[in-house]
């Protein structure tokens, strides 16, 4: 049974990183504008660092927590495929071996020269004069606010072949990526677990009002009931 596990920020607030939609989010202290477009980049590079400092500071002192946890240990019954909109790595330290990241990686970083020589960023500072084997400054390694999601086909492709569609912890309100639930097949189960409202009404939808640690544990034992 192949089962694709969509995730969003929701799981990772568990683990203490901070959302940035929520009250009290990052998007609060910053302007969108100023730290995540190629824009701010070109304007302010040093600001755009700083920003993206701070959450991998934040992301290497954050632990996988039990919905990380269950989705990883699904792998030695399933076939798991893990699309996530979150930038951190929770899902591959808690033993995930395929995550595919729509919106970016923080630990990782990419030469402004060439899209497609991404390097990890040891330890958690990136800053101006890092530069990448072809002398030119290394960026983030993040799909900005105006960029093109590259990983979107191949990301429809996996929920296109799935049995089950488990999403947790998104709102499903942020495009391009929210849109993949509708590449779900007809046949296919789909589970939303959250503890809020998010809008995907169907009748094979089933919704576990759940927070992502209680509601993904609970669900992965209903999966390997049903497989048994």
């Amino acid at each position: 049974m192949r089962i694709v596990f969509f995730t969003g920020a929701g799981i990772s607030a568990e683990s203490g990183l901070r959302t940035f939609r929520d009250s009290g989010g990052l998007w609060e202290e910053y302007r969108i504008a100023d730290v995540a477009t190629p824009e701010a980049w070109a304007r302010d590079p040093a600001l755009v660092l700083a920003f993206y400092d701070k959450r991998r500071e934040q992301v290497l002192q954050a632990e996988p927590n039990a919905a990380h946890q269950a989705i990883a240990a699904l792998e030695d019954r399933f076939d798991v495929q893990v699309v996530t909109q979150n930038i951190d790595d929770l899902h591959e330290r808690a033993g995930s071996t395929r995550v595919l990241h729509l919106h970016g990686e923080i630990r990782k970083a990419r030469s402004t020269a060439d899209p497609l020589s991404i390097m990890p960023i040891n330890g958690p500072y990136l800053r101006l004069g890092d530069r990448c084997p072809l002398g030119s400054q290394l960026r983030p390694h993040i799909v900005w606010f105006g960029e093109e999601v590259p990983l979107l086909p191949e990301a429809a492709a996996l929920v296109a072949r799935a049995d089950v569609l488990v999403v947790v912890g998104s709102s499903l309100q942020v495009y391009p990526a929210a849109g993949l639930v509708h590449y779900t097949p007809a046949q296919a189960a789909v589970h939303v677990v959250d503890p809020d409202h998010v809008e995907l009404r169907s009748s094979r939808v089933t919704v576990w009002k759940e927070k992502a640690s209680s509601g993904v544990p609970k669900l992965a034992s209903l999966l390997r009931e049903g497989a048994a």
